[in-house]
């Protein structure tokens, strides 16, 4: 009876085991095809919005606020207006202001607006507000960029203000940079802003002095996992070494125009996994049907464009933006013309390959100005 019972035991400890390893590889293979259809699954989660990204939309301007969305990797589906469901009694009013952009910085997600608009600081994934600096119609807020976990700058229409991340205030107007200024990034011991007038200004993270100028730029600004910057204007795309501030020119294929008239954040964005860049080919006043890619020092890889968009489509706002959790493009359209075009809307996945894996349409004048992922 004991030798009956002990292979019995055995027989079943066998099958137990095979049992979990065929599970395991179960849930491999179903994690990956999750993977390739642009899903991630995350062991534990942070909160409601942690696996996906956020849609920062502009909104209708004069009919309504910007808006907040978040596309889900688990579900594939879009959420809309989930700042406003998080807060209630708050809003991104005044209706006149535009919602232009967003960053996540040191955990907090912050909601930069326009014309009048507020800047608001809220936690990345339960979107619950932190603190806000309070629309007043003299704003005309661009971009933020943290620095340290107290320190950040704001960029403007009219200049750039150190923003206290303990109190929510902001100090007094730089010196060294004037005028309109929009998109900034940091890179080691550098700030690198974009100014209308004098181009890409590179300051000491230190005390903001100017350390160089680089003219002739009107579209900023990515980094790749070098550290490297990058930026472009005209016929050219320059890469900055964060450490010597050395530039290295690379010819476009086209001509890479400004967002000034109208201002939005770049419409470039980088791999998080090497050293490859993308931008899209906007027109003067419209934007982009095709995307190029550049493989840092590969010339050849910008001969042809990388993505080009479906017939009838336009990219809005920046436009572009890479998934880290899944190494894709996400990409934003609107019909091309003007009018009710503007209410078509598609989201679009590509994968490295330059290949759309999946298309998210959806209706309403949404006005979509930037991707943001954690």
């Amino acid at each position: 009876m004991k030798l009956i019972t002990t292979r019995f035991g055995a027989l079943a400890l066998a099958a137990f085991i095979l049992a979990a390893s065929s599970c395991k590889k179960d849930q491999a293979v179903n994690q990956q095809q999750n993977l390739a259809n642009g899903k991630s699954l995350k062991a534990q989660s942070l909160g409601k919005y942690d696996n996906g990204f956020f849609l920062i939309n502009e909104g209708w301007y004069g009919h309504g606020t910007g808006s907040v969305s978040f596309y889900s990797f688990a579900t594939g589906t879009k959420q809309d207006s989930i700042f406003t469901k998080e807060n209630p009694g708050k809003n991104l009013n005044p209706a006149t202001s535009t919602l232009e952009y967003g960053t996540i910085f040191n955990n907090k997600l912050f909601l930069v607006s326009k014309v009048g608009g507020p800047v608001v600081i809220t936690d990345p994934y339960s979107l619950v507000e932190l603190g806000r600096i309070a629309a007043v119609g003299s704003n005309n807020w661009q971009a933020f960029v943290g620095i340290d976990a107290t320190k950040g700058l704001l960029s403007s229409a009219n200049g750039v203000y150190p923003f206290n991340l303990t109190t929510y205030t902001t100090g007094t107007k730089l010196t060294s940079v004037t005028g309109s200024v929009g998109d900034m990034i940091k890179s080691g011991n550098y700030i690198f802003v974009l100014s209308q007038s004098k181009g890409v200004v590179i300051l000491n993270a230190a005390d903001y002095s100017v350390a160089k100028t680089i003219s002739g730029m009107v579209v900023a600004f990515t980094k790749t996992p070098d550290g490297s910057v990058w930026a472009a204007g005209g016929t050219s795309l320059i890469k900055i070494n964060p450490s010597t501030l050395a530039v290295t020119t690379i010819t476009l294929p086209f001509t890479a125009n400004s967002t000034w008239f109208a201002w939005h954040p770049g419409s470039i964005t980088a791999s998080t996994q090497n050293n490859t860049v993308y931008i899209a080919n906007n027109g003067t006043f419209s934007g982009a049907t095709t995307i190029y890619r550049y493989i840092d020092g590969n010339a050849a890889s910008l001969t042809n464009p990388f993505i080009t968009i479906p017939a009838g489509k336009e990219l809005y706002g920046s436009g572009i933006g890479y998934i880290p959790q899944t190494n894709q493009l996400a990409v934003t359209t609107v019909k091309s013309g003007f009018g009710t075009n503007y209410g078509v809307n598609d989201l679009y996945f590509y994968d490295l390959n330059g290949n759309q894996v999946s298309d998210l349409p959806y209706s309403g004048y949404y006005f979509p100005a930037i991707p943001v992922f954690h």
